[in-house]
């Protein structure tokens, strides 16, 4: 009969398990809020409410309880002096678990379990309020960038048309203009060669009939001698 026996054993001994909610008390005081899974989060929420009632009490012996609990002096210190003003209207259910989902290899459920208090609360409450001025402002400012954007776009890909054509007709009478320079000179150079060649043919000639008619004047005056 497990009469009076409400916390879990969670396949643990008596002394780990102190040892472990001690440890899980300590951070979740510490940070506000903790990952664990489920089942020790509902165990851990026993323990933070009757740490936040003795901080409540606020007299000696509740904080010398409470230190044999939380490990850090600078943790109790601050929860005495914070717990009037921030968990003195609620008479309890000082936490909050909220479900993740499951864990990767083992399956198992975990949750976030995180103290409510006056701070957090108003911390929310400014966030949300301030998350869409932000994000109306954010949307103006990329619509007018995107329409300037946009408005220089089509002038700079006109210019960017423009350019190649103009590129490619100034290529295009350049090549036209190259060629007939080319075939003119072709066409000049072997009319020269053909003409060097006519007055050496035309040299030749001259010298071989002036050989010829200087030849019998030659043979005359040999045998006049």
């Amino acid at each position: 009969m497990r009469h009076r026996k409400a916390s879990l054993k969670l396949n643990r001994t008596s002394s780990h398990r102190d040892a472990m909610f001690r440890n899980m008390a300590t951070s979740l005081f510490k940070y506000k809020r903790i990952r664990t899974t489920s089942a020790k989060a509902r165990e851990l929420s026993r323990w933070a409410d009757h740490l936040i009632t003795l901080a409540k009490k606020g007299d000696l012996h509740s904080r010398r309880q409470v230190l044999s609990i939380i490990r850090e002096k600078n943790v109790v210190h601050k929860l005495f002096e914070e717990a009037n003003d921030q968990y003195g209207e609620r008479p309890g259910g000082h936490t909050r678990i909220i479900k993740i989902g499951r864990r990767a290899g083992d399956a198992a459920p975990l949750s976030l379990i995180e103290l409510i208090g006056k701070t957090t609360e108003a911390e929310k409450t400014t966030k949300k309020k301030k998350a869409p001025q932000a994000t109306k402002k954010e949307e103006t400012i990329k619509t007018e960038e995107k329409k300037s954007m946009k408005e220089k776009e089509p002038s700079a890909k006109t210019e960017k048309t423009v350019e190649p054509k103009k590129k490619k007709a100034a290529k295009k009478k350049v090549a036209a203009k190259k060629p007939v320079t080319e075939k003119k000179e072709k066409k000049t150079a072997p009319e020269e060669k053909k003409k060097e060649k006519k007055e050496k043919t035309a040299g030749k000639k001259k010298a071989v009939k002036a050989k010829k008619k200087a030849a019998p004047k030659k043979a005359k005056e040999k045998k006049e001698k």
